[in-house]
């Protein structure tokens, strides 16, 4: 367990949070530029000295102002990524991931172990200023584990990366999360690789957590919408690959009593996928229609509506997960919507955004 309750000035802004997370899975830190996410996991790393509070992780003090306890970084057994890898520019990539193994105690991940998760024995030999971004944020992922963490912290990891190096690098965070299996933090401002790779949300606002808890639910909450930014108004669907369609190049998920289609993932059938559906691309009818080239009819549920003219917000229960509605306040007052109201979501198979493979088949 994680526990932060901290207070931290620095010049006009002030931190203050009371946080406890599971330290398991991977819990990512959301806000707009200047909300606190860089203060905050910088006092967990003991970068930052809060003005007050108390930091602890799995009963371990790292921090406590009134008892005089604040351990230094090297002490905290935290691993740090940085937006750029701040690798030694003196040091081969070898001596690079080297320099935390050397000093690590109780030692639980191997050297060798970590080059090949990272892809990193063709690099050994080289120095940092011969690298591409990606590979320079790779071998700061792999120093930063040999240091032997409990908890890794990634300050934006990806944030000075070109969209293609961000893909070459977000397999290998996906490798860290199901097969390390070591707890992380991730400070992101990007929904994209938010809902690629977080289990939970702490939503941050103005130096205060507006709201923390599982991903889904979070996203899915109207009243969320003006803090994450009313273009990323959505949900977080997830779904088992049921069947293949080669003909097609689609796939049919099973989403609890339903199905779906969407364009064929590089999964085989039996996975279970992560999706994402935004709001703007989600119609709603009140009888199954006919003769329209929409591939997904979804029974659902309306569960909750919030207007902000000229639109209409609405937060729907389909298969026993929320997925959301933008229409227009005509659209809403024609049809007569209301909570309780049973209708059917509308969902183009191509707006279906697919963000991971979460499990595969055993």
């Amino acid at each position: 367990m994680l526990e932060a309750k901290v207070e931290l000035r620095r010049g006009g802004f002030t931190l203050d949070v009371d946080l406890s997370l599971e330290a398991a899975g991977v819990t990512a830190l959301y806000g707009r530029s200047g909300s606190g996410k860089t203060s905050l996991i910088a006092a967990l790393a003991g970068l930052l000295r809060p003005s007050r509070g108390r930091i602890q992780l799995d009963g371990r003090m790292l921090f406590d102002s009134a008892a005089g306890i604040d351990l230094p970084p090297e002490r905290r057994r935290l691993g740090y990524v940085f937006q750029e890898g701040r690798l030694f520019p003196h040091l081969s990539v070898a001596g690079n991931l080297s320099y935390g193994w050397r000093r690590a105690r109780d030692r639980f991940l191997a050297f060798d172990e970590i080059v090949e998760l990272l892809a990193l024995r063709g690099l050994l030999d080289r120095r940092p200023a011969t690298l591409s971004g990606g590979e320079k944020q790779r071998v700061a992922l792999g120093r930063a584990l040999l240091a032997q963490p409990r908890l890794l912290l990634l300050d934006e990891p990806l944030a000075s990366l070109d969209q293609a190096m961000k893909e070459e690098v977000l397999p290998f965070l996906e490798r860290l999360r199901d097969e390390l299996k070591l707890p992380m933090v991730y400070v992101s401002h990007a929904m994209p690789e938010t809902l690629r790779l977080a289990d939970r949300l702490v939503l941050l606002d103005q130096g205060r957590i507006v709201a923390a808890g599982a991903l889904a639910e979070l996203l899915g909450r109207l009243d969320l919408q003006p803090v994450f930014g009313r273009q990323e108004a959505g949900a977080l669907l997830t779904a088992r690959l049921a069947e293949l369609d080669s003909r097609y190049g689609l796939a049919r998920l099973e989403l609890g009593g339903a199905s779906l289609w969407v364009p064929a993932p590089p999964a085989p059938p039996g996975s279970e996928l992560r999706l994402r559906v935004q709001a703007r691309d989600v119609a709603i009818a009140l009888a199954p229609p006919t003769g329209l080239s929409i591939q997904n009819v979804l029974p659902a549920t309306v569960s909750e509506i919030r207007r902000e003219p000229p639109y209409a917000d609405l937060s729907l229960q389909v298969a026993g997960q929320r997925l959301s509605a933008r229409i227009t306040e005509r659209a809403l007052e024609q049809l007569a919507l209301a909570p309780g109201l049973r209708v059917y979501a509308l969902l183009k198979a191509i707006a279906v955004e697919r963000q991971g493979v979460t499990r595969r088949p055993s």
